[in-house]
């Protein structure tokens, strides 16, 4: 056989054959040999199914059975052998079938054997014989189409490869056990075999098919890894490597596994080939240095300044010779990247990679020295060394095991944080040297480090040492040489015996759950904000008239008394910091103890230093006085200013190092004792946190926007906050109140300081957070101005891109084609000679033609996403021609479609000269090209189609006298220009046949040539054509023009050889016949090309980019490398099909997208060829269906086809790049083909630049599983061969008597339509410790490439256009700045869900606002941007070697992503933003997905706050940049909470001053006197409504990218639809859920499922997620309005009681009913009454072990209250002082009643208790009844409840006689006592075990069901009784979905939901 055909999986079988279906591929119970084929005679088994097999097996057998099936179709008998041996293989690998699943499978597979043994077994000859000869079949086939480019001679070669490899295998195990020998070691294809390989193919034989191998940059990095020229040979490896590199050389040494190895080894030559090319400006053919070096010094940079921390010598050390420096330096680096590539999860701590880095690379360079041990005497070899995997096993692996035992401490996090040492505290131990105790082999028996074991329950750390000396002690008698460093200690068993380990603890800091955290981390600023609001009092009290008033010596001695409590604050913040620091007191420095003491002395000193010399100066000053003129004059000064001044003195350093950062800076990194000293008395010294100080530039502007909003914050404040205060405050102080209203405590006090107390409350808490209203005014303005100056919103409409277009390509040119450097050097010539001489240089050849193509491929991309039709696709594309080449365009049809008929009228109607009439349709450019190009194209048609020689002549004679008449200017005198119209129609009949392209229709187009001729020559020219005077017929027949025809025989145009139709099939012909019919016939606007809103906003910022400053864009060989890592675990891949036709959401998926997106869906019909007609849903192709709704919804397929845009747009680049312009039409063709050279190189260089690794952690155990999202990963990898899938492998492993479960993080890609495993890095054990994301990450992003990442999370989207701009981006990290380069590049997002649902557009547009005008602030100028996840792009190097690109801590880092932002910041790194470019994101859509995720974002801050970073942060930014910090973070959280807390202190102080007679003696006092102050004072409150401005940046970034006046009308469309309901709404989940985490934790990822159908959620389900954080704070606030408005009576007035409280009445309704005001179908009967048996059944539903919340209230009364279990004795007794208030509030209420008449007595109070006590006796005795009369006595129940309700009714009728109970008494205690009774069970809650002890729990549990199944009701009445009225419900759907009827989509199709639709 001369040439093999090779066998594919299509063509053997379906079993497996890449399935187009979810369904599962079977289960191993099935029968797989129930079919059977035979083909030629020769029986053909049915295949055995290769996919689903044992997680243990499959890395050992896959190959076997799956090259079986593939030549099982050509070749059964040796696919028979090949399955027999797959079965040999997993029996010995388990021969007692432990593992999971292998019995089954092993079952299976030998069953298929014994099946058809007998059928296919025979002699072994003919065995060895057969399989020798399909093996010298595929050789064959390998050695003649080895050196093949085409991409279809590719795959073949791999599938030949591995099917080889297969057979050489079985081959050689039958050879074997015969005893013969299978080949000669001397066989070629022994070395290209199928050798699995990601990206280079670095066996021998990938150099003869990889095109990527042959790449210069990529040559020059292999010789320098293969460089092993004087390495010493490493004795007892026991391994041979033939063909050794660095990699294998260190494998050797140190024992690093395979996988890894393999990983990194090409990783490395990657990086070094991208550095090499960028700075290799000489084409050197070897690895220059400084690529070399540059890597060395973005890779050690920081085990550099680690080493000079910790003051150690760098282990690095290299030669002084060039050659063998190079070979060091990248030995070196190969060495920490095979550390850092095994490490798993001590990724996470960074130094202590540079610790083991550290000990193994002295060891390497006493290897490279020969030194020899001078204890041993032999030479130096590893500490771990000799036994495979040794790294993994005696380095990572204990230090995981302390990672993993401290994680498992914390119990899922709700153990507290000081119990436990997360990543942090671990990292955090190697920034002491201390570390090196640990010493090397590591000590882990013995050192604390390694010790686990539970702290004592007092939170103390035991001190066990048997030696009775402490262990700073111990290390002190230690000798810190060399030899110690490399572990030449005791026997690690001997220490064991001598010294107890101990617990380390907490290192450096301890998250203790407090909200003084806030105060002790931004100290500085509540100390300026409490010493600045004591200023303004101490001024406004002495009624200053002028600012330079309080330079008077009393009013200033006064103010100057704000230094005291200036020291009282700085005690406060050393007590604080010593009390929270305190659990990590055994691990800190010892001198931070000295520094707190000596802290603590200095600011006790400083308060009596002051405090005295105030008192003792008060009023005596000396004086001097000041010259004449002077505005000073006298001025004064006492002891007490003196002191201050020396006071002041102290905080000079810290004001000059301010002012000169760069002092500062070299002060905390530098080492020198000064420097020490001076960084020692203001910070702790850490590795992290120092030199994080900004340009002196830098700092001027973020200082000068915080002192322009302080002083406008101060001056308002002062101005309307504090100053209108005094004199009320005076006033109430002076009235006298005789009689209270109630029972007095405290009748004693004087001066009513509990009444001023209520009214100054809100307004100095307003004071504290009001500092974020002025930042959003601020953020606005500034954003705005900044956004106008920078080009944002510079197109905004179709209109201004009309507009624009011309100029396109120019700046297309300038932005986006690299520069050649011969232009660039002409340009730098010019601009010296002459500046002018630039513009000469515009029109650059070709510039025109690049971007017509990149137009068009943009265009091509709308189509392929059915955002345009055919023929909008038409209208939009740029013809490309020859004469683009020198820059002669035709622009799109769209732009000049309906110029052409306004051309047409001009010219009918015209009356005048030529010249003027060209010069009216010159005014629009458009117009006159269009105009001229329709006259070419005419010209140019019909010269192609005339062909007969008369006809020609005369057709070229017309037109050359219609030139003549053009040039002379005399066509209006020739030519009766009226009749253009009908030579117009005429035009367009003829194009529509040519169009058409019938041959029938040839006589069509005679007659249709024949009416143009006779229009233009009878018509059109006044004058008879001089051309046909040319024919005599003519002549002859002067009177009888109309027969000029039939002189012609044939007939003029008549013959066949006259035309040339139909028209030769060339695509370019045919394409500008489409285009001039189009020019011809479209009318259509351009403003409204294209119609798809998606499409106009994705043209609009596009081209809006373009004319922003980006960098200019390097060629595609010298951009910047990078990777994309998208995490996923259990999302949606795509959509099934039971997805898409299912309804069990509401709604099928399908449907609800074709009514969403119905142009889409008619686009997607239009490019499949499939009209609407009966039935025409069943020929759409079901895959088709499924990857159209999944582009349009949150899936891992939509993010993937988007970043592989990335592939796409560099390819296209690098096309234009290498290609000359001159055969850049003739090779654009010829780019995307799979058979051409150039194609193959173009992928080589992407190949280099780009990667995309999907982190499927779970990918694994799916495809085990036989989970259909496996099938469609796998899809995803077929559909891009470029993509790499990452998974963690689980399975069992038998060791000993044992069965050990082994992790393994694996890298897979598409090979022959299956997964190819690539690498395999086993694990020390389960990656999954902290939270998931992060975690997912880590063990994936091993397997990225390049110097850049970009993290994209699975629900985001990329679009062509932007993927162009990629290259600009990168650039930034080149971009020259006076400051290192930035870490981390951020991007804006486009939230492409907010289409229909108005909850959607409200989130769509608040996440907008945030993305664009905050993050364009935080960045330039406050210089505090942090990483907020998704589309940001990382220096990789940077973030690699620092703890990667998230951090993992269980619960504390929560919103792991911003950790990332801060972890950089702190390591001297910074965040810049560009709004350049955009990726899409999806958000939630409906009202409780979006409340999971502010719960989740709450929770995170939360978190935050208690965390090390932000402390850390905050300490370490100067003032201005701590405020900017502070106000973007956590701040914004603490705010809402703080004017939450204000409207509960001002609802409370109201009803005190009401129900006390306190407010009624105010008022009367000033109606007597006429004091208006005293009701202003009342109505502070008011001031609480400013938090309406935090809405201004949303609306003033609409403006810029949409004009003000479409931003103004969304902003009212948007308050009609609700939206202030929906903030006010949010609001509330943000400050409960942050105020709950702080206080109590429960922090935890809330799983939003990212739902694309807005569907109904049942009563019961809203009233579970909102009835805590939502509803009762609403039930409160209402109750409390009411009493409110029940007890002000007549002494207040109305109106001033609405201006008051309108804004919390708002508040509590938008609270009780906002959820079901935004849920779908809410007011529909139907669902109503659904939801009420709903809720019943669950609120009755008793719970139990297994019983979901969702099933039961009793259990999800329980969950709720969980936090409250690991609660800490502080939190508990914050909440049990928080439920005083219901008490306090029961106690104002019972003496207002009128049956306690003018009783003012406690009596009174304690008789309302007994009548609690008497209630709840009262349901107790109900309980009791229920329990033991209902079920057997049911009438002697129904008699006891009937007395029961008797004896209470006369009880209340005796007392409304007896005792004047009234009905307003009855309405009155039910308003007291219902409170009580909630805090009641709230104190329950919080004493749970005491409360289970007294035996009450079960009592306190009936209790609550009652009040959640009150509340319930009153929440569902009025529900019930909207939902009478249809016009609520219309209403309600108008205002949800008012989006949708705006788009006219018919929105009522998919809101009933549980309805069946197909689509």
């Amino acid at each position: 056989m001369s040439e093999i055909v090779l066998a594919s999986p299509e063509e053997n079988g379906g079993e497996n054959r890449p399935s187009t279906s979810r369904r599962p591929q079977g289960t191993s119970g099935e029968r797989p040999f129930t079919r059977s084929l035979t083909l030629g005679g020769e029986y053909v088994p049915a295949p055995f199914d290769s996919e689903k097999l044992p997680v243990t097996l499959a890395p050992e057998i896959q190959r076997f059975l799956r090259a079986a099936n593939q030549i099982g179709m050509d070749e059964p008998r040796v696919a028979y052998f090949c399955r027999v041996h797959a079965f040999a293989v997993a029996h010995n690998l388990d021969r007692n079938s432990r593992g999971r699943g292998v019995r089954q499978f092993k079952t299976a597979l030998l069953q298929w054997l014994e099946h058809y043994e007998d059928v296919m077994k025979s002699g072994k000859s003919d065995l060895l014989r057969e399989l020798r000869r399909v093996y010298r079949q595929y050789n064959d086939y390998i050695i003649k189409h080895g050196g093949e480019y085409t991409q279809e001679n590719r795959e073949k070669l791999i599938k030949a490869r591995a099917i080889a490899s297969v057979l050489l295998e079985v081959l050689t195990a039958v050879t074997t056990a015969a005893g013969s020998q299978a080949l000669s070691e001397s066989d070629p294809l022994r070395s290209r075999l199928d050798v699995s390989y990601n990206i280079l193919p670095l066996s021998q034989e990938g150099v003869h098919i990889a095109a990527i191998m042959h790449v210069p940059e990529i040559k020059s990095a292999v010789a320098a890894v293969q460089n092993v020229r004087g390495l010493p040979a490493i004795e007892n490896s026991g391994k041979q490597v033939p063909l050794m590199d660095l990699f294998d050389w260190l494998q050797l040494c140190f024992r690093f596994q395979k996988g890894n190895v393999a990983n990194q080894r090409e990783h490395l030559i990657l990086l070094l080939a991208n550095l090499h090319v960028r700075q290799n400006h000489q084409k050197a053919p070897k690895l220059i240095d400084g690529a070399v070096d540059a890597l060395m010094k973005r890779t050690f940079k920081n085990y550099s300044q680690w080493c000079k921390f910790l003051g150690r010598k760098s282990s690095i050390r290299l030669p002084y010779m060039k050659p063998e420096a190079q070979q060091y330096k990248l030995l070196y680096i190969s060495l920490y990247l095979l550390i850092w590539g095994e490490a798993a999860n001590l990724r996470f701590l960074p130094e202590c990679l540079c610790y083991i880095f550290h000990h193994m690379a002295t060891e390497l360079h006493s290897m490279l020295t020969g030194a020899v041990s001078s204890t041993t005497g032999e030479r130096v070899m590893p500490a771990y060394g000799g036994e495979d995997e040794a790294f993994l096993i005696n380095v990572v692996s204990p230090i995981y095991d302390v990672i993993k035992k401290e994680a498992m401490k914390s119990r899922n996090g709700t153990t507290a944080h000081s119990k436990w040492r997360n990543y942090d505290d671990l990292n955090e131990f190697f920034w002491s040297p201390e570390c090196f105790e640990i010493g090397w082999p590591m000590r882990h028996l013995e050192h604390d480090f390694f010790f686990c074991s539970e702290p004592s329950d007092d939170g103390k750390i035991k001190k066990t040492f048997t030696s009775g000396r402490t262990r700073r002690e111990e290390k002190s008698d230690r000798n810190d040489d060399a030899d110690e460093e490399m572990g030449l200690q005791e026997n690690p068993q001997d220490v064991v015996n001598k010294v107890q380990q101990r617990w380390l603890g907490k290192t450096n800091f301890v998250e203790i759950r407090s909200f003084w955290q806030i105060f002790r981390s931004f100290d500085r600023m509540w100390s300026f904000l409490i010493l600045a609001l004591q200023a303004m009092i101490i001024m406004a009290y002495h009624d200053l008239e002028s600012p330079l008033q309080v330079f008077n010596s009393a009013i200033l001695e006064d103010v100057m008394s704000i230094f005291i409590t200036s020291a009282v604050l700085r005690l406060i913040q050393v007590v604080l910091d010593i009390v929270f620091t305190w659990k990590s007191r055994s691990t800190s420095d010892p001198y931070r103890h000295r520094k707190y003491f000596l802290k603590v002395v200095l600011a006790m000193t400083w308060i009596i230093i002051l405090s005295i010399c105030y008192s003792s100066s008060k009023g005596k000053y000396t004086c001097y006085s000041a010259q004449e003129g002077g505005w000073l004059g006298e001025w004064c000064y006492s002891s007490y200013m003196v002191a201050v001044a020396v006071y002041l003195f102290s905080n000079s350093v810290s004001a000059i190092l301010f002012l000169v950062p760069a002092a500062g800076k070299h002060i905390e990194t530098s080492n020198t004792r000064l420097c020490t000293i001076l960084s020692w008395c203001t910070q702790p010294r850490l590795f992290v946190g120092r030199g994080m100080q900004e340009s002196q530039m830098s700092i001027l502007k973020y200082t000068f926007f915080w002192v322009l909003l302080l002083l406008s914050k101060l001056l308002f404040s002062y101005t309307f906050e504090i100053k209108p205060l005094i004199s009320p405050t005076r006033r109430i102080m002076s009235i006298g109140v005789k009689s209270y209203e109630w029972h007095e405590l405290f009748p004693t006090v004087k001066n009513n300081v509990v009444a001023i107390a209520a009214i100054w409350s809100p307004i100095i808490l307003v004071y504290f957070m009001d500092v974020q209203i002025w930042y959003s005014v601020y953020c606005s303005v500034y954003g705005g101005i900044y956004g106008i100056l920078h080009h944002l919103g510079e197109i905004r409409t179709q209109r201004m891109l009309c507009s624009k277009f011309d100029s396109l390509a120019k700046v297309f040119n300038e932005r986006l084609l690299p520069p050649k450097t011969e232009e660039s050097e002409e340009r730098f010539k010019l601009w010296l000679c002459e500046p002018g001489c630039l513009k000469a240089l515009e029109n650059t050849k070709g510039g025109v033609l690049k971007f017509a193509i990149t137009w068009n491929q943009i265009v091509n991309s709308f189509r392929e996403e059915d955002l345009i039709s055919n023929r909008e696709h038409d209208l939009m594309k740029i013809p490309l021609s020859s004469e683009l080449l020198s820059n002669q365009v035709c622009w799109p049809v769209f732009l000049l479609a309906h110029k052409l008929p306004a051309a047409l009228v001009i010219a009918e109607v015209f009356v005048g000269k030529f010249n003027k009439l060209l010069r009216t349709i010159k005014k629009d450019a458009y117009m006159f090209l269009v105009v001229t190009e329709c006259y070419k194209s005419l010209k140019y048609i019909l010269d192609i189609l005339v062909v007969g020689d008369i006809e020609r002549r005369l057709v070229h004679g017309i037109f050359e006298e219609i030139e003549e008449s053009i040039s002379q200017s005399l066509l209006l005198k020739n030519i009766r220009l009226s009749e253009i119209p009908a030579l117009h129609a005429k035009c367009v009949d003829l194009l529509k046949l040519l169009v058409e392209g019938d041959e029938g229709n040839h006589q069509k187009v005679v007659r249709v040539l024949q009416d143009i001729f006779e229009v233009v020559t009878n018509d059109m020219f006044i004058k008879r054509p001089r051309t046909l005077d040319l024919f005599q017929p003519f002549h002859e027949l002067q009177d009888d023009e109309t027969d000029f025809f039939s002189y012609f025989q044939p007939e003029l145009f008549a013959s066949r050889d006259s035309i040339h139709f139909p028209l030769p099939d060339s695509g370019s012909i045919k394409d500008k016949i489409t285009r001039f019919h189009l020019l011809l016939t479209v009318r259509d606007k351009a403003m409204y090309i294209p119609s798809n809103l998606e499409a106009r906003r994705r043209i609009s910022y596009f081209v809006t980019s373009l004319f922003m400053n980006m960098p200019k864009a390097p060629k595609v060989r010298n951009m910047v490398s990078f990777s994309v890592l998208t995490p996923h675990l259990m999302e949606e891949v795509k959509f099934s099909d039971e997805e898409l036709h299912s309804s069990n959401q509401g709604v099928p998926i399908s449907f609800y997208m074709q009514k969403i997106f119905p142009d889409e869906w008619e686009n997607f019909l239009e490019r499949l060829g499939i009209e609407k007609e009966d039935g025409f849903e069943d020929n759409i192709d079901e895959e088709d269906l499924r990857d159209w709704a999944s582009f349009r919804g949150q899936t891992l397929s939509r993010t993937v086809r988007g970043m592989m845009y990335y592939r796409k747009a560099l390819k296209l680049q690098a096309f234009l790049d290498m290609t000359e312009i001159d055969d850049i039409l003739e090779n654009y063709e010829t780019m995307n083909r799979a058979d051409d050279t150039l194609s193959a190189e173009l992928d080589a260089l992407v190949d280099m630049k780009f990667t995309h690794v999907v982190s499927c952690q779970i990918y694994g155990s799916q495809k085990a599983s036989g989970d259909p999202q496996a099938k469609d990963i796998l899809d995803l990898m077929i559909q891009y061969p470029s993509l790499r899938v990452a998974y963690v492998e689980e399975k069992e492993e038998i060791v000993g008597n044992e069965t050990k479960k082994i992790y393994s993080s694996i890298l897979v890609k598409a090979v022959n339509g299956f997964d190819q495993e690539i690498y395999r890095i086993k694990l020390p054990g389960s990656p999954n410790i902290g939270e998931g994301k992060p975690e997912n990450q880590n063990h994936a992003i091993v397997f990225t490439r390049g110097e850049a990442l970009q993290a994209i999370d699975m629900n985001q989207d990329n679009y062509l256009e932007e993927a162009i701009k990629m290259r600009n981006l990168l650039q930034e990290f080149l971009k020259p700045r006076r400051r290192d380069s930035p870490t981390i590049l951020g991007l804006r997002e486009h939230i492409f869900t907010g289409s229909v649902s108005s909850l959607a557009w409200f989130m769509s547009y608040q996440e907008t606002s945030f993305v664009t005008i905050g993050q364009r602030l935080l960045a330039n100028p406050l210089r505090v941007r942090f990483h907020y996840g998704h589309p940001d792009v990382f220096d990789r190097l940077f973030h690699l070697t620092r703890g990667g690109i998230s951090k993992a801590s269980k619960t504390i880092n929560l919103s792991e992503d911003l950790f990332a932002g801060f972890n950089t910041t702190l390591r001297r790194g910074y965040v810049t933003h560009h709004e350049y470019m955009q990726v899409g994101k999806g958000r939630d859509v409906g009202l409780n997905q979006i409340s999971k995720f502010e719960a989740k974002v709450a929770n995170g801050n939360g978190e935050q706050t208690l965390s090390r970073d932000v402390y850390r942060l905050a300490r370490r930014f100067d003032f201005f940049r701590m405020l900017s910090f502070y106000h973007t973070t956590i701040g914004f959280y603490f705010n809402s909470l703080i004017s939450l807390i204000a409207v509960y202190v001002f609802l409370y102080g109201q009803l005190y001053l009401v129900l006390s007679g306190l407010q009624r003696a105010v008022l009367h006092e000033a109606r007597i006197k006429n004091i208006k102050s005293l009701e202003t004072a009342l109505a502070s409150q008011s001031f609480i409504q400013l938090g309406l401005l935090t809405g201004l940046p949303m609306i003033i970034e609409l403006g810029l990218e949409r004009g003000f006046l479409a931003a103004l009308k969304d902003f009212v469309l948007m308050q009609l639809q609700l939206a202030s309901v929906f903030f006010t709404f949010s609001y509330g989940t943000k400050s409960h859920y942050y105020g709950r985490t702080i206080l109590h934790g429960g922090a935890k990822y809330r799983p939003t499922g990212r739902k694309v159908v807005v569907f109904h959620s049942s009563f019961s389900e809203n009233y579970r997620f909102y009835s805590r954080c939502h509803f009762i704070k609403g039930f409160e606030l209402l109750l409390l309005l009411i009493v409110y408005e029940m007890f002000r009576k007549s002494f207040e007035s109305s109106m001033g009681y609405v201006l008051i409280t309108y804004a919390i009445w708002f508040m509590s309704m938008a609270w009780l009913f906002a959820p079901f005001l935004f849920n779908p179908s809410g007011f529909s009967w139907r669902k109503i009454m659904d939801d009420w048996i709903d809720w019943n059944k669950w609120i009755q539903q008793q719970g139990g072990i297994g019983i979901h919340q969702d099933k039961s209230w009793e259990s999800w009364w329980i969950d709720e209250q969980s936090h409250l279990l690991h609660s800490g004795f502080t939190s508990r007794l914050m909440e049990l002082l928080l439920s005083l208030r219901f008490f306090i509030y029961q106690y104002g209420l019972v003496y207002h009643l009128d049956i306690s008449g003018t009783n003012k007595t406690l009596i009174v109070y304690g008789l309302s208790w007994i009548v609690i006590v008497v209630i709840f006796l009262l349901l107790k005795v109900m309980k009791l009844g229920r329990q033991y009369l209902s079920a057997n006595y049911h009438l002697a129940f129904r008699l006891f409840k009937t007395c029961l309700f008797i004896g209470i009714i006369a009880s209340i009728v005796n007392l409304s006689i007896i005792c004047h109970l009234s009905l307003e008494d009855l309405v009155v205690c039910c308003l007291a006592f219902l409170p009580t009774g909630w805090g009641l069970i709230l104190v329950s809650q919080a004493l749970r075990p005491v409360t289970e002890l007294i035996g009450l729990w079960q009592f306190t549990k009936v209790i609550a069901r009652a009040y959640d199944y009150g509340m319930g009701v009153v929440l569902f009445t009025p529900m019930a009784v909207l939902a009478w009225l249809p016009i609520i419900s219309a209403f309600q759907t108008r205002v949800l979905f008012n989006e949708a009827f705006s788009r006219r989509l018919h929105i009522h199709k998919i809101l009933p939901g549980n309805k069946k639709h197909k689509p």
